[in-house]
């Protein structure tokens, strides 16, 4: 058996692979570039990042995201073991407590005796057996590297974040707690609009101001996390049959269903910190506060966390990969996480 392992990145796959390498023995020398060096969407300095969503998705084993956390648990997942510890409601859905769940992993990391943390930055990969885990967020020296490595060979694609926003500065006049179509407890915040106010962020949307990003354009995004202001420019009524779908969210307290309803979901514990779900956005700072506030519930909004756009960076797996996803021409050196090109932190 290998001795010692060098994992390069500190996300939730360097995590979990150097995890599971010192349950079986073996000695983890894990690189993570964060304090000294952060990406635009980094906020945090510790470990198992959460950079989009707070939420892992489907927890149900009907579903097949929802069977493979149970697999996972059943295989002494850390990152599934934290994510368990740190919930918050989210109806159907695994979410967590963004800081909570990313401080109970880094506590994990640094007590493991056969883990070695080395806050420092990679330029290239080093002698020995190693787990490429950098993620999508890899250092562009670090990905420069590995593309020569691979021939040149390298892909990418565009993705953005949703805002946070402070509990007690959205109007619970204009806003209430319900689980759509009545199933589960009323763990969401929906926020609703008529006609008219709809229209208006929709408009807004379409002519908001982007924020300026190399290499950057609509047909690169990941059109599973659209930004709201791309959905917004498909069609008048793109949102409403996406993240604003108003289908089986009626007012509690009067029984009326609205055009169009925005909604937000706890991002932390104590519940003082939201996330508007599906806003993922790449819209300046200032025009995310002009527009975003078009919705009533939110007109005094107060953003501790606004959205951004950032390029995701993975490999032609079926091309370089073999099945235990070690490099075909080197098979000392393994890729782990989304820079296989798999979307969404639970694969």
């Amino acid at each position: 058996m290998t001795k010692t392992v060098t994992v390069i990145g500190g996300g939730l796959a360097g995590c979990e692979a150097a995890w599971q390498l010192a349950r079986h023995g073996v000695q983890v020398r894990l690189y993570e570039m964060k304090p000294h060096k952060r990406t635009p969407a980094h906020h945090s300095d510790m470990l198992a990042e959460l950079v989009c969503s707070n939420s892992l998705r489907a927890d149900s084993v009907e579903n097949a995201v929802g069977l493979l956390k149970e697999e996972m648990r059943r295989f002494g997942s850390l990152i599934i073991k934290c994510a368990d510890e740190t919930r918050v409601p989210a109806g159907g859905s695994l979410a967590v407590d963004r800081h909570g769940f990313s401080k109970l992993i880094t506590e994990n990391i640094k007590a493991n005796p056969l883990i070695t943390l080395i806050e420092q930055e990679l330029t290239e990969l080093p002698e020995g057996n190693v787990i490429v885990a950098s993620g999508p967020l890899t250092s562009d020296s670090l990905a420069e590297h590995i593309k020569e490595l691979l021939g040149g060979q390298q892909l990418h694609f565009f993705d953005a974040a949703a805002p946070l926003i402070a509990h007690d500065s959205i109007d619970m006049e204009s806003a209430y707690f319900a689980a759509r179509y009545g199933k589960g407890d009323a763990d969401y915040l929906n926020c609703p609009m008529d006609k008219p106010e709809y229209i208006a962020l929709v408009e807004a949307l379409r002519t908001a101001k982007e924020a300026e990003l190399h290499g950057f354009d609509d047909k690169a995004v990941f059109e599973g996390c659209l930004p709201v202001e791309v959905m917004a420019r498909r069609g008048e009524n793109t949102l409403r049959f996406g993240p604003l779908k108003p289908i089986g969210l009626r007012d509690p307290r009067t029984g009326k269903g609205a055009y169009a309803v925005a909604q937000l979901r706890r991002d932390n514990a104590a519940g003082d910190v939201f996330n508007l779900v599906g806003f993922q956005t790449h819209l300046t700072f200032p025009e995310q506060k002009r527009v975003f506030g078009l919705i009533p519930a939110l007109k005094n909004a107060d953003f501790l966390r606004y959205g951004v756009m950032h390029r995701n960076t993975y490999i032609d797996s079926p091309r370089l990969l073999n099945p235990r996803f070690e490099l075909k021409s080197n098979p000392r050196i393994s890729f782990a996480g989304q820079m296989t090109g798999v979307e969404g932190y639970v694969e």
